[in-house]
């Protein structure tokens, strides 16, 4: 099975700290890093050191998607307080179903927005999806 992630993350996480939480998710959806098939988040992360270092060192390219393209993607926990810093009420899942080619029908998320706080006090936020037509 081919799998897409979504990460959000504190602006500053550190890729250890990500990475960690990419490790839990992937555990619970009983699927190994050899499955990521793509791996997305929002533009206002294209910048962000943790995430691309974390990519960099997995050989991950990244899919960034605007805040817009995300708000339109239905999701089980869209959250207020992402929507009133980011202008779309979920980056992790939106991204992980978008980046998986996901729509109606489609296979729903394995893992659904999966926080994770590291020693560092800084947080990320990892979904998984089903690449649709990868499965």
């Amino acid at each position: 099975m081919k799998i897409a992630l979504g990460i959000g993350c504190d602006r500053g996480t550190p890729a250890e700290t990500i990475a960690q939480a990419v490790v839990e998710a992937l555990t619970l959806a009983r699927v190994d890093l050899a499955d990521v098939a793509s791996v997305a988040s929002i533009t206002l992360k294209a910048d962000e050191p943790g995430l691309l270092v974390l990519a960099a060192q997995r050989g991950w390219d990244i899919v960034f998607y605007r805040p817009d393209e995300l708000a339109a993607v239905p999701v089980p926990n869209p959250s207020e307080v992402v929507r009133r810093y980011t202008g779309t009420p979920s980056v992790s899942e939106a991204a992980a179903l978008l980046a998986a080619e996901a729509d109606d029908g489609a296979p729903a998320l394995l893992v659904e927005k999966h926080k994770f706080r590291g020693t560092d006090g800084r947080s990320a936020t990892v979904s998984i999806a089903c690449c649709a037509e990868l499965s």
